[in-house]
This record gives structure tokens, sequence and C-alpha cells, in this order.
């Protein structure tokens, strides 16, 4: 392995300057410049679908109105007419 002069060498992540113990991009770093960048687009492409409603924020599709139930309602004994109960006192035939 290539040996690093440790005067030259920048982490990609340094400690905030802020006084917490979070970490930071090093933009001193060409790995953390790319990621300052990568981050920064990839925020504003996902401000842009937000706005135009595309991608994952693209409302769901309209679905075609239909009928309620109680305007016309539609049974399984509609169709044959064999499944309904009859009024009659003998058995019906067995289907």
């Amino acid at each position: 392995m290539p040996q690093r002069d440790d005067g030259d060498y920048e982490p990609v992540f340094k400690k905030s300057n802020w006084g917490t113990s979070r970490y930071v991009y090093n933009a001193n770093n060409p790995v953390g410049m790319a990621l300052i960048v990568l981050s920064v687009v990839f925020a504003l492409v996902m401000m842009f679908l937000m706005q135009e409603r595309k991608g994952p924020f693209e409302p769901p599709k309209e679905t075609p109105w239909s009928p309620s139930i109680d305007d016309d309602p539609t049974y399984p004994w509609d169709e044959d007419h064999n499944a309904t109960p009859s009024d009659g006192t003998t058995p019906s035939p067995a289907p």
C-alpha cells in the first residue's frame, strides 16, 4: 500500500465547528466535495419533482366513475333464475 503523508491527508468527514459532536462533509477532500455536490443536486431534483408532481409524487390515476350499488343493484341470482329461492311448496330439482 502506498504511504501517505499525514500532513496532506484530509478526512472525508470532519467534526462540525458549531460545537456539536456531529460530523459534516469535508470540502477539502475530493470525495467530500463530490458528496456535497451530489447532495445538493439530489435535493434540487426532489424539489423539482415535488413541484411538478412527477415520479413518486404523482397523484394516483383517476378511476372512471361507477354508479352506486343503490342506483342499479346487481346480484348473483339475477343472472341465474334457478338460484332464486322459490315461493312454491314443492322442492326445486337439484342442478
